[in-house]
């Protein structure tokens, strides 16, 4: 048998009982979809009924650029990302969520920014927030994080990242330990800048991160626990330990607190309020350039 042709990038998805086929589906259609085709994409069913892996395999019969890797015990994300990371062949990696979308052009943008950056040993992007009803907000985040950008949470979107093969290769893979349950990209991006290594942000809107009532209801309480460990330990590797930081590393404790469906009402209010002062300012640059425009005779 012919093997096969290396891939410039390796997609990885992890995927436990995606009860939703559309958003499945949306996840899958839109890394086939790329215009950048020289991948392949590892799809890790991780531990998920009959149905979903029924799915799955109709999805490698469509298109010869998927993997799968069917493991009939659940282990979790980290240990299924590290499983894809074990097989991958390309020389980028990047992340995908099976209820995520990706916007057509992510995979060679991002492509196109590591072959230019030697610099940059990962690379992530903004995102528009989605839920059923649409689009209700959009995540800017910071082009290039420093240190204390890890205070507040994680300053890259984690299904958003690509990131060299050859840094994965030297150790850097996912904590598979229980403590870093729902946090394990938090932690995997503090320790590779705690080694040195720089990420950065592409400041394009190039994918559709879902965030509704239920990715809130995740969140638990033992979860919101862990994570204050993972910031403590972190956060003393990277000298951040100060008063702030301790406040800050109490923070999930805090988030516990507040019933999830108001934390997601609360950010979606900010968000509309954001998104109608952006419309009323567009509304008012307009009207200036109109009326410049008439002043100086052009119309």
């Amino acid at each position: 048998m012919k093997e096969k042709k290396q891939p410039v990038i390796s997609v990885i998805m992890s995927v436990y009982n995606q009860k939703n086929f559309r958003y499945l589906n949306d996840a899958v259609m839109s890394i086939l979809r790329q215009t950048f085709s020289d991948f392949e994409f590892i799809i890790y069913n991780d531990g998920s009924d009959d149905e979903i892996l029924k799915q799955l395999q109709k999805y490698t019969e469509s298109d010869s650029r998927i993997l799968l890797i069917n493991n009939p015990v659940n282990q979790g994300l980290a240990y299924s990302l590290n499983a894809c990371i074990d097989v991958a062949r390309g020389k980028y990696l990047a992340r995908m969520d099976d209820d995520d979308i990706c916007d057509v052009r992510r995979l060679q943008v991002q492509y196109d920014y590591l072959e230019k950056h030697q610099a940059a040993a990962f690379i992530g992007c903004n995102a528009a927030l989605t839920d059923d009803d649409g689009v209700w907000g959009h995540r800017c985040m910071p082009e290039k994080p420093n240190r204390k950008d890890f205070l507040k949470f994680s300053p890259y979107i984690h299904p958003t990242v690509m990131i060299r093969r050859s840094v994965l290769e030297q150790g850097n893979t996912y904590n598979t330990s229980r403590e870093t349950l729902r946090c394990e990209d938090y932690e995997l991006f503090m320790r590779l800048e705690e080694a040195g290594y720089r990420g950065y942000n592409i400041q394009q809107e190039l994918f559709c991160y879902r965030e509704d009532y239920n990715s809130y209801q995740k969140r638990k309480l033992k979860y919101r626990l862990a994570e204050i460990q993972i910031r403590y330990q972190n956060f003393k590797k990277l000298k951040m330990l100060t008063p702030l930081g301790m406040l800050y590393a109490l923070r999930p404790l805090a988030s516990a607190m507040v019933p999830s469906g108001l934390i997601l009402y609360a950010k979606k209010y900010h968000s509309r309020q954001e998104m109608k002062n952006e419309e009323q300012n567009e509304k008012k640059i307009i009207t200036i350039s109109e009326n410049t425009e008439k002043r100086a005779g052009i119309i």
